[in-house]
């Protein structure tokens, strides 16, 4: 199938799972565990071989290999940068500093971690989608990224971030043409 002339077409694929997601954690930089390498490797036919945009983290990296395709590293696509509470969970942050955690769920431009804003991620992210070309593309990247993508793609205020789950190996695609963006979802 072919693009039309002018349209970017972009399928987003969320990593596999690793020890942070299944902990409900901060990630860090590590590797897939073996269930998350097993359903990228079962889910290898479908996408094909060729090259996908990927951060250099680790679970990127291993997802798109077990996915068959060719990682070309983009520094955009890296993860949020979550500060001193990378490794952490959630209640683990929200027992240590509540009212840090309330800060950041609420406001997008707060980073009571020491890290990224949600503003800073959904920039970042905006200006990697403008940098598109016409033409197909994969990209393998975090959850936070295909996040902000699809509150860039719907135009929504960003304190939709927190509004959109995305799940390991999620698929989602955006077409765009023109600075405008519509989204889908692959079953």
């Amino acid at each position: 199938m072919t693009t039309p002339s002018g349209v970017t077409r972009l399928l987003l694929v969320c990593h596999a799972s690793t020890s942070a997601t299944v902990r409900a954690a901060f990630p860090g930089d590590e590797p897939l565990d073996e269930r998350g390498l097993r359903r990228a490797e079962g889910m290898a036919r479908d996408l094909g071989p060729g090259p996908a945009a990927c951060p250099a983290e680790l679970r990127c990296v291993q997802t798109a290999a077990a996915l068959g395709l060719r990682a070309e590293h983009d520094p955009l696509l890296a993860d949020c940068d979550y500060g001193r509470w990378s490794g952490m969970t959630l209640g683990e942050v929200e027992a240590a500093e509540p009212e840090a955690l309330a800060s950041w769920l609420g406001d997008p431009g707060a980073a009571p971690h020491g890290g990224e804003p949600v503003t800073a991620l959904l920039a970042r992210v905006s200006g990697w989608l403008a940098a598109r070309a016409p033409g197909r593309a994969v990209a393998i990247t975090h959850p936070a990224v295909i996040r902000a993508a699809v509150v860039h793609a719907l135009d929504a205020p960003a304190r939709s971030f927190w509004r959109v789950d995305v799940a390991p190996l999620a698929r989602v695609t955006l077409t765009g043409r023109g600075g405008r963006w519509r989204l889908g979802y692959l079953p």
